[in-house]
């Protein structure tokens, strides 16, 4: 619920305050004309990162690897997209910030790991354990490691004679 109120309530305000503080310094005409300005160059880097990341995730996939960080990176991506869409100036900082690959890649990284302990485990029969998911420390892919170092894989199978 605080976070609702923070989307709906707070940042409008805050989103207002800056735009009217803003415009009485520089004048109306500047302040919307940055305002687009921040629109348009904002497009521009959401294609141009938006392709960058889909073609990293479409080698990883073909070289056989899962591109989790792309497709957090791409969520984050999107979300960048739709701050710079919107008029204001903090939420064009921080749509600046999701835009920009070493921010956008911090953000992945902290966003999974914070998933990552808060991930249910489960049992083989699928039940859960009663116990999170906390990964051992220097692991940094996201595959599960047995006691030897190497990849867990669990399927199922059915025997047909």
């Amino acid at each position: 619920m605080p976070y609702l109120f923070l989307l709906f309530v707070l940042i409008p305000i805050i989103e207002i305050g800056l735009l009217i503080q803003v415009g009485g310094m520089i004048g109306l005409l500047p302040t919307l004309a940055i305002v687009i300005l921040t629109a348009l160059i904002g497009t521009a880097m959401l294609r141009q990162q938006g392709m960058a990341t889909l073609q990293t995730a479409q080698q990883r996939m073909q070289s056989g690897q899962m591109p989790a960080q792309e497709i957090g990176e791409g969520l984050i991506l999107v979300v960048g997209g739709a701050l710079l869409l919107t008029p204001g100036f903090a939420t064009d900082a921080f749509g600046f910030a999701c835009l920009i690959p070493f921010t956008r890649r911090w953000m992945a990284k902290r966003i999974a790991a914070k998933a990552m302990l808060n991930a249910q485990v489960f049992t083989p029969d699928g039940k859960p354990s009663g116990h999170s998911h906390q990964p051992a420390s220097g692991q940094n892919s996201g595959s599960a490691r047995n006691s030897r170092g190497g990849d867990v894989i669990d399927g199922d199978y059915q025997r047909l004679d």
